[in-house]
C-alpha cells in the first residue's frame, strides 16, 4: 500500500470524485515536492459523507458489542502488518523522520487494538431504589460522530479519536488537515479491507474553513471531536452551542517543565531536550516552558544548550533529528517569533535561525533553538509557537515554581523532575494541567487519559474514560 497521486473523498468505502472537481496540493516540506493531490471538499461532499454515515449507524451501533470490537481490533492489527508503508507515507507528507513516524504508527494501531478490546467492556449500571422500580442506565453511541485533526501527527490523532467512537457504535466521518491526508485515506481503504462496513467511516478532505465548517454546523452530526489551535476550537465550541451539541476539544498548550536543584542533570537534560524538540516541537504537549531552580540555571542552561545544538537537523538523520516545519504557514510563524524574543530582550544561546545545510537547502528547516532570561510575562513564555524553541526561565522556591507553571493560559500538560518523592506529589497535585510528568516527558501510551485545564480543551482522549466521552447515558425506570 502506498501513496496514489490523487485522492478523491472516502466515502461508503470506496474513493469518490469531489463535487467541484477540484484537488489540493500536498506538498512535502522537506524538499517542496508534491507528494499526492486530495479533493478539495465542499459541504456538497460533507452531506454525501454525512449520510452514508447515517445510513450506516443502526445496523453498525447493533452489532454486539464483542463483534464490532474484534473487527476494531483487527483494524488495527493490519494497521501493524502495513506500518512500514503507512510510516513512509507521513514521513514523506509531513516530513517528519522516518523512526518518529514509525512510533507514531505503532500508537495509531494501539489505539485500535486497545479499544477494540474494550468494546464489550462498556456497561450500564442498576440504581437501587426500593422493592417498586427497577433503574438502569445503558450508554448509548450518539450516532455519527464528526472528527476534525491536525497536521501535527495526523493519523495518530485520528485513531484517538476514531477508535474509541466507532468501539461503542457510533460511525466517524473524519476531516483531517488539508496538510496531511495522505495516511487517513488510506487508512479508510485499510478499515474496510479490515471488515468495517462501508459507511462506518468516511474521509472528506479540503481546507477547514470549506469541509470543516459544513461538517460542524451539518444538522446529522451528533458530536464533534476536534483537535487544533484555540481559535478554531473557539469557532467550533461557538457552532456546537448553538446546535446544543457536545464535543471534545483538545487545543494548545504552553507546558511547563520544572527542573528543581535536587533532580538528576543527567537524565533532566535530555529529558526537557527531548521535551521541546519531538517533533520538531510540533506537539501540543510539548514542555516549551523550562523553569529551573535558579541555584542550577547556569549550569543547566549550558548543558541544555549543549545538548540541543547537537541534535542532527535533516529528515534522513539518524533518530533522534529535527524533521522540517510541516508548512510553509507555521515555518514563517516560527520565524517571527525569533524577532519577538530579540525585540522582548531575550538571550539567545542556541538557534535561533533558519537550518541550512546539504539537503536542507529547500526544506523548512529549524534550528534547535534555546532562550534564557526569559519572563513569564513574554510573549514567547505565553504564547504557543509551534517549532523547536525552548525557553528558560528562573525560580527560586517551590512555590514561586508552581504559580510560573500555573501563570498561563493553557493547562494541557506539565513536568517536573526531583529526587524528593514527597515534593513530586507535592508539585503535581498544585498543578493546573491535564497530565503530569514525573523524571521524564511525553508519554505515548493509549491507557492514559489525555485533558486539558483552562484553555486547552473540553473532555477527555484516551484511556477507559474515552468511551464514555462518545455515548450518551439514558435512564430506564420500570414500576414494578
Amino acid at each position: 500500500m502506498t501513496i496514489r497521486p490523487q485522492y478523491g473523498h472516502f466515502i461508503n468505502a470506496k474513493f469518490v470524485v469531489p463535487y467541484n472537481g477540484q484537488y489540493i496540493d500536498s506538498i512535502n516540506p522537506d524538499d517542496g515536492s508534491i507528494v499526492t493531490k486530495i479533493a478539495a471538499g465542499t459541504a456538497e461532499d460533507v452531506d454525501k459523507a454525512v449520510a452514508a454515515a447515517k445510513a450506516a449507524g443502526p445496523s453498525w451501533a447493533d452489532m454486539r458489542p464483542l463483534e464490532r470490537g474484534k473487527i476494531i481490533s483487527h483494524i488495527g492489527r493490519l494497521l501493524e502488518e502495513r506500518i512500514e508503508a503507512f510510516a513512509n507515507a507521513e514521513s514523506a507528507e509531513m516530513g517528519v523522520p522516518s523512526m518518529g513516524a514509525f512510533a507514531t504508527m505503532v500508537t495509531a494501531s494501539n489505539y485500535f487494538q486497545y479499544y477494540g478490546g474494550l468494546a464489550a467492556s462498556l456497561q450500564g449500571e442498576h440504581i437501587p431504589v426500593g422493592p417498586e422500580q427497577h433503574s438502569y442506565t445503558v450508554h448509548e453511541p450518539y450516532g455519527v460522530v464528526g472528527v476534525i485533526t491536525p497536521w501535527n501527527a495526523p493519523l495518530n490523532q485520528a485513531c484517538r479519536g476514531m477508535a474509541p467512537a466507532l468501539s461503542v457504535g457510533n460511525t466517524v466521518v473524519l476531516k483531517p488537515s488539508e496538510y496531511t491526508s495522505a495516511t487517513a485515506l488510506m487508512f479508510a481503504e485499510l478499515a474496510v479491507d479490515a471488515g468495517l462496513p462501508e459507511g462506518v467511516l468516511n474521509v472528506v478532505t479540503g481546507a477547514g474553513a470549506e469541509a470543516g465548517e459544513a461538517l460542524v454546523k451539518h444538522e446529522d452530526i451528533a458530536k464533534i471531536a476536534f483537535t487544533g489551535s484555540v481559535r478554531a476550537g473557539r469557532e467550533i465550541g461557538k457552532i456546537a452551542a448553538e446546535k446544543i451539541m457536545p464535543v471534545t476539544l483538545e487545543l494548545g498548550g504552553k507546558s511547563p517543565d520544572i527542573i528543581f536543584d535536587d533532580a538528576d542533570l543527567e537524565a533532566a537534560v535530555p529529558g526537557a531536550v527531548f521535551a521541546f524538540l519531538a517533533n520538531s516541537g510540533q506537539i501540543c504537549l510539548a514542555g516549551t516552558r523550562i523553569l529551573v531552580q535558579r541555584s542550577i540555571v547556569d549550569k543547566f542552561a549550558e548543558m541544555m544548550a549543549s545538548a540541543a545544538s547537537k541534535m542532527p537537523v535533516g529528515k534522513d538523520k539518524p533518530f533522534p533529528s529535527l524533521g522540517p516545519i510541516a508548512n510553509a504557514m507555521q515555518f514563517t510563524k516560527v520565524l517571527e517569533y525569533f524577532k519577538v524574543a530579540e525585540k522582548e530582550g531575550a538571550k539567545l544561546v542556541t538557534g535561533g535561525k533558519q537550518a541550512t545545510g546539504e539537503g536542507l537547502e529547500n526544506g523548512f528547516y529549524i534550528e534547535p533553538t534555546v532562550y534564557v532570561d526569559v519572563s513569564n510575562d513574554m510573549r514567547i513564555a505565553r504564547e504557543e509557537i509551534f517549532g523547536p524553541v525552548g525557553v528558560i526561565i528562573p525560580f527560586d522556591t517551590e512555590e514561586e515554581a508552581i504559580a510560573i507553571a500555573n501563570d498561563t493560559n493553557y493547562g494541557l500538560a506539565a513536568g517536573l523532575w526531583t529526587r524528593d518523592v514527597s515534593r513530586a506529589h507535592r508539585v503535581a497535585g498544585k498543578l493546573q494541567a491535564g497530565q503530569i510528568y514525573v523524571n521524564y516527558y511525553l508519554e505515548s501510551g493509549v491507557e492514559h487519559p489525555l485533558g486539558g485545564y483552562k484553555q486547552s480543551g473540553i473532555g477527555h482522549e484516551k484511556g477507559v474514560m474515552a468511551l464514555k466521552q462518545y455515548t450518551q447515558t439514558k435512564n430506564i425506570i420500570i414500576k414494578i
